[in-house]
């Protein structure tokens, strides 16, 4: 049983390596470069993803709720792809995210319900989503442990523009978490 289930994890990871692969995360990620070059502050790239995913597996585990990897890779790595439409336009970045995040769930062959779940973690990770009966718990929870792992993925108390961030002393990673 074992096997059978770990073969079903990697056929479906395929699909995380199909939205590495996909053109709009890889133009996402070079435009988060590009619009973040002369930033002194944290940048959105896949460094801060794989924290994230890392973090959100973790938390996953310890808080006993039950998303698998494929999940979580995907929701860590398209949360923050369209940051640059913020720099850019002024698109709050949860919003332009999920926007591209839809149309790469959609063509990597993530279906309705999955991508549903996702979309709402990404556009509730800044903390600013209501509370309604069509989010189920699934959704609050994954929601909650992207914006937990998101926030503490960010080791703002090394870092050397800390004084100057507009983040708030509340949302600043200040001290390394056991």
């Amino acid at each position: 049983m074992e096997i059978k289930r770990k073969l079903e994890e990697q056929r479906r990871m395929q699909r995380i390596w199909k939205i590495y692969e996909h053109p709009l995360f890889i133009e996402g990620l070079v435009k988060n470069k590009d619009a973040e070059k002369e930033r002194r502050f944290c940048h959105h790239d896949m460094n801060h993803f794989l924290d994230v995913a890392r973090l959100m597996y973790i938390f996953s585990m310890e808080r006993g709720y039950a998303f698998g990897k494929e999940a979580i890779y995907a929701t860590a790595l398209l949360h923050d792809i369209g940051k640059w439409q913020q720099y850019k336009a002024g698109v709050p970045h949860e919003i332009a995210s999920a926007e591209i995040a839809k149309r790469i769930l959609e063509e990597t062959g993530f279906t309705k319900e999955e991508s549903d779940r996702i979309l709402f973690a990404i556009l509730s990770h800044r903390g600013n989503a209501e509370e309604t009966e069509n989010a189920g718990q699934d959704k609050w929870q994954l929601a909650e442990i992207l914006y937990d792992a998101d926030k503490i993925s960010r080791a703002c108390y090394t870092c050397p523009a800390e004084k100057d961030c507009n983040w708030s002393g509340e949302k600043k990673n200040q001290k390394i978490i056991w």
